[in-house]
């Protein structure tokens, strides 16, 4: 099935809605945080033992989330969900001689604020600005805060055109219009592993509703041109690069430091996590194409992932296996003649993989097997 990534524009002129009445009749923000609880952060220990740059000691741990030095002037925003929802994502800053620069606007004003918090226990610095790696609500329904001090916020060109498709519009919108179409095909489910599936799905998209609704939704006031892409800035003895790539939302745009071969990936990197694709802009063989491109990195790059934990090289390869496991099942599906529908629900977790959570089914590997046969009814 599809999970949208917005909804009705007419639900937005639903009358007789509220939020508190929103919130107490149903337990959606609290099937969402049961569902982050099922996500536990993997250990970093590994990656501290192996890359020197990654300090053993946290500037600060909140549970749900820690900030971590990783390199002269960088600094890892990493998230534990199972935690707490404060911030969802990871992030991170890199701070120079003259200025600094923050990345993401997380899942929440709080969040943003923690990492600003924590920016400024390190230093003084003017901040130069703040960056949504995406536009993807865990990324950036944070960013009022950035409005509200003055911090300019840069993001590609059409997140904020996304955010407003996909998130204004589920603000005062009739519940029954956002979540129906997925109720239903819960009622409707032809087996247990589809109800399964299906009832993620729901948990994932109630958050997401409730989420957007008590949230300020905040847009980027400094759009990037992805064709003007790659952009160097200077923040004083520290030069970062921003780059834009295709593969899990159509706005992506990753950090990367080359003097100290370290890279904030956004999502287009999900550590021991299995990726989510649910974007209509999402694609699976460019998303391919851009992990190729970053295993051709320099093999002692440092990677701060949109979720999980930090990895070198070995992240990018296992991300690359997943795909490969997805694809060579879907594959053998797709031959035999097995419709979409039905393949999509059919993808059996290996051993190897067994640990890494799914965010939903519907968010994730079904939409990856959706957009395989796409591509491959295409050739």
């Amino acid at each position: 099935m599809t999970i949208p990534s917005t909804c009705d524009h007419r639900a937005s002129n639903s009358k007789g809605f509220s939020r508190r009445r929103f919130i107490t009749q149903t337990s959606c923000f609290g099937a969402f945080y049961a569902l982050a609880q099922t996500i536990p952060l993997p250990s970093l220990a590994e990656t501290i033992g192996i890359d020197s740059r990654v300090s053993a000691t946290p500037l600060v741990d909140k549970g749900f989330a820690s900030v971590r030095k990783i390199g002269n002037g960088l600094y890892a925003t990493i998230s534990d969900p199972s935690k707490g929802m404060t911030t969802i994502c990871n992030g991170g800053f890199l701070v120079g001689q003259d200025g600094a620069l923050l990345i993401e606007g997380f899942g929440s004003v709080a969040g943003a604020s923690f990492q600003m918090e924590t920016l400024r226990s390190v230093t003084q610095v003017p901040v130069k600005s703040a960056l949504d790696t995406h536009y993807h609500f865990d990324h950036s329904m944070g960013n009022s805060f950035y409005g509200a001090n003055g911090v300019p916020l840069w993001a590609h060109a059409a997140v904020a055109r996304r955010m407003v498709e996909s998130y204004s519009v589920m603000q005062g919108a009739d519940r029954a219009a956002v979540l129906g179409p997925l109720e239903k095909g819960l009622k409707d489910a032809k087996s247990d592993v589809e109800r399964q599936h299906l009832q993620g799905d729901l948990n994932a998209l109630t958050g997401l509703f409730q989420i957007a609704n008590s949230s300020v939704i905040a847009l980027p006031n400094r759009p990037i041109d992805p064709a003007k892409l790659p952009m160097t800035i200077d923040l004083g003895g520290l030069s970062a690069v921003l780059e834009s790539y295709p593969g899990h939302s159509g706005t992506d745009i990753i950090v990367r430091v080359p003097e100290q071969n370290v890279v904030y990936a956004g999502d287009l990197l999900f550590s021991g996590w299995y990726p989510v694709a649910f974007d209509e802009k999402a694609t699976i063989s460019g998303w391919r194409s851009t992990l190729a491109k970053f295993a051709a990195f320099d093999k002692d790059t440092l990677f701060v992932p949109g979720h999980g934990q930090l990895c070198g090289q070995e992240g990018i390869a296992t991300l690359r296996e997943v795909f490969d496991d997805i694809a060579a099942q879907a594959e053998k599906l797709f031959k035999a003649g097995v419709p979409v529908q039905e393949a999509a629900h059919r993808y059996t977790v290996p051993d190897k993989f067994k640990n890494f959570p799914i965010y939903a089914w519907g968010f994730t590997i079904g939409p990856t097997i959706t957009k395989l046969y796409a591509e491959w009814q295409t050739k």
